[in-house]
């Protein structure tokens, strides 16, 4: 089992890792030019800058039974579809029963931009966020 990160302004990089060593579970970091990541303990593979490039190379990577983090829900509908465990930044673990509502909130968030309205940005990330994420992601590994 690997695990892959969607890294493009992913604020977890450093949390997967220091939970991956736990699990002795290898890391690859993806990222384009503009994001070069790079981090003991884990392999950095990086994409020119460009639509999409990085979450294709990433789709192409992934495995049944890999983990990805990412906070794209098209990425993640596409990661689930080829059977990996899908999780993003605040420990939500993305499933067949969730995805459907998350990516009809994103249609609509797209359509409020075309029409010129911007939908509220996201707070500042929390501790509570980060507790989340490491309790997800090491009940991933837990309970495997």
């Amino acid at each position: 089992m690997t695990i892959l990160i969607d890294a493009d302004g992913c604020p977890v990089v450093d949390l997967t890792l220091q939970i991956a060593k736990r699990f002795d579970a290898p890391v690859i970091i993806l990222c384009d030019t503009s994001h070069q990541i790079e981090r003991e303990g884990a392999q950095t593979l990086v994409f020119d800058k460009g639509s999409d490039s990085v979450d294709f190379a990433l789709v192409n990577r992934v495995r049944p039974g890999d983990i990805v983090v990412t906070q794209d829900y098209g990425l993640a509908s596409m990661c689930l579809a080829k059977r990996a465990r899908v999780l993003n930044q605040n420990g939500l673990e993305y499933t067949s029963d969730n995805m459907d509502a998350l990516m009809l909130r994103r249609y609509e968030n797209k359509k409020l931009l075309r029409a010129g309205k911007h939908p509220k940005g996201s707070a500042k990330r929390s501790k509570a966020q980060d507790e989340a994420f490491v309790a997800t992601l090491t009940n991933i590994f837990v309970t495997i």
